[in-house]
C-alpha cells in the first residue's frame, strides 16, 4: 500500500515579503520531513510536495494560513515512493513562465470549465477546438482526442504560436488544458486579449479530468513533473521512480519542459 502522499497546488495572488515567507516554508517543510519545491512569487504559489499524509496535510495547514492563500487547493496522489529527493522554496518573477506580465489571473481570470462539463460536450460531439498548451514532448505521452497541439517547446513560446493559429478559430470555442491547470490561467486570458471570442480552461488540467471522469476521450498518459515521469487515467505512476540522482524535478507545469 503506498505510504507517500503526493500534493501539487498553486494560486494566483498577491503575495508580499517573499524572503520571510521563504524562510517559513521552508523550516515548516524540513520541521515535517517533506520533499519537492514550491515557487514563491509576486503574483501566487506553485508548489509540490511529498511525504506522510499528516506530515503534508500540516504543510497545506500552513500555507492556508497565509493571507491570500486560504482558498488553495490542492491534488493529491498516492505513491509508493517520495518522487524527490530534496526540499526547496525558491523565488521567481512568475510562478508560471510566461513572459507578457499584462496577463493578470488572480484579477482577470477567463472562464473555467468542469471536467464533467468537458466530458459531456465531447459525449455529444459539441463542436469546439481543444488547445493543448503543453510543449511537444508532454504532448507525445498522451492528449485528447482531436486535440490541436500548440506546438511549442516551452510555455514561453505560447504568444508567439497563438499567431500562427487560424484566424477562424477566433470565432469558435476553444478550450484550453494543461498538466494541472497553471499554463491555462495564462493561455486562455492571452487567447480573449488576442481576440478569442469564446475561451475556457480545463479546470485543473488533465489530472483533475482524470480524477474526476477516467480516461474518456484522453488517448495515452499524462506526463507530470517528478520521478514517476507520467501518470494513466487511474492517476497510477507508469515509470516508477527512478535509481539516479540526478536533478530534482521542478513543480507541475512549471521550469522543466514548459
Amino acid at each position: 500500500m503506498p505510504d507517500i502522499l503526493n500534493a501539487s497546488a498553486y494560486l494566483f495572488t498577491p503575495l508580499a515579503d517573499l524572503p520571510s515567507l521563504r524562510a517559513r516554508l521552508l523550516e515548516r517543510a524540513v520541521d515535517l520531513g517533506l520533499k519537492g519545491t514550491v515557487l514563491l512569487s509576486p503574483e501566487g504559489i506553485n508548489l509540490f510536495v511529498a511525504g506522510t499524509q499528516a506530515d503534508v496535510d500540516a504543510f497545506l495547514s500552513t500555507v492556508r494560513g497565509i493571507p491570500g492563500l486560504e482558498q488553495l487547493t490542492a491534488k493529491l496522489s498516492p505513491s509508493a515512493h517520495a518522487p524527490f529527493g530534496h526540499m526547496r522554496v525558491k523565488l521567481k518573477r512568475e510562478i508560471i513562465a510566461f513572459g507578457v506580465p499584462e496577463i493578470d489571473p488572480a484579477r482577470q481570470p477567463s472562464r473555467r470549465l468542469a471536467p464533467e462539463t468537458l466530458k459531456a460536450w465531447l459525449d455529444a460531439g459539441r463542436p469546439i477546438t481543444l488547445l493543448d498548451t503543453r510543449n511537444t514532448y508532454e504532448i507525445e505521452r498522451g492528449t485528447f482526442r482531436g486535440a490541436r497541439a500548440a506546438g511549442i517547446s516551452r510555455f514561453r513560446d505560447f504568444p508567439r504560436a497563438v499567431a500562427t493559429l487560424p484566424p477562424e478559430l477566433k470565432d469558435q470555442p476553444v478550450v484550453t488544458f494543461c498538466t494541472g491547470g497553471i499554463r491555462c490561467e495564462k493561455a486562455a486570458p492571452y487567447l480573449e486579449r488576442e481576440g478569442f471570442k469564446e475561451v475556457y480552461q480545463l479546470d485543473g488540467g488533465i489530472l483533475k479530468y482524470f480524477e474526476q471522469c477516467g480516461g474518456a476521450h484522453f488517448d495515452g498518459e499524462c506526463f507530470v513533473f517528478d520521478e514517476r515521469e507520467s501518470v494513466d487515467a487511474g492517476l497510477r505512476a507508469v515509470r516508477g521512480p527512478s535509481n539516479d540522482t540526478g536533478p530534482e524535478p521542478a513543480p507541475p507545469d512549471a521550469a522543466r519542459r514548459s
